[in-house]
């Protein structure tokens, strides 16, 4: 189904200030195609990386490989259940998340990477589902989160920004690092 509403990219004002550098990773196009074939090349990357390896730390004050996984699926939750609140026309504020807390709370040294990315591209499967469903309408609905103002498909582009942000630190902080 054409959805040409998907391919406008959120306006400044449907965007809170953290996220702009997020929405500014994203290409052109529809974002549900987007976020379609991001998880195929995201499980590419995980795949490619040992379990020997998925404890490294670039440095010993930052995340594992494994807790950046983790995040990810974390943070795509998050943002999915702002959507699908906003979607709904639910106007109550929803409260931010300390994604550090969440990392030293969660279960992630103590499962496989395979695990985690399993869990990452099913956790991308039901957001796909739940933006390929909504119409133009509710793309366009706006909520608070964290105190900011952010509409449904600012969150949609978020959550495509954030993997490719994190993707692109796997690259060049652990991987690079790893290889050489």
């Amino acid at each position: 189904m054409l959805a040409p509403f998907r391919t406008i990219r959120p306006g400044t004002d449907e965007v809170p200030p953290y996220a702009a550098g997020y929405v500014a990773r994203v290409p052109d196009g529809d974002v549900v195609d987007i976020l379609s074939r991001q998880i195929s090349e995201t499980v590419a990357l995980l795949e490619s990386i040992s379990e020997s390896n998925a404890d490294h730390r670039y440095q010993p004050d930052k995340w594992s490989i494994k807790e950046v996984v983790g995040h990810m699926g974390d943070a795509e939750r998050v943002f999915a259940y702002r959507a699908l609140r906003f979607a709904r026309a639910d106007t109550t504020p929803v409260e931010g998340f300390d994604e550090n807390t969440y990392v030293v709370n969660a279960p992630f040294t103590r499962t496989t990477l395979v695990n985690l990315t399993n869990e990452l591209e099913h956790i991308r499967r039901s957001t796909l589902h739940l933006f390929a469903n909504l119409d133009s309408e509710a793309m366009e609905r706006r909520g608070t989160a964290n105190g900011l103002e952010v509409s449904v498909r600012a969150l949609a582009f978020i959550i495509a920004g954030h993997e490719n942000h994190h993707l692109n630190i796997l690259r060049t902080r652990y991987l690079k690092q790893k290889a050489g």
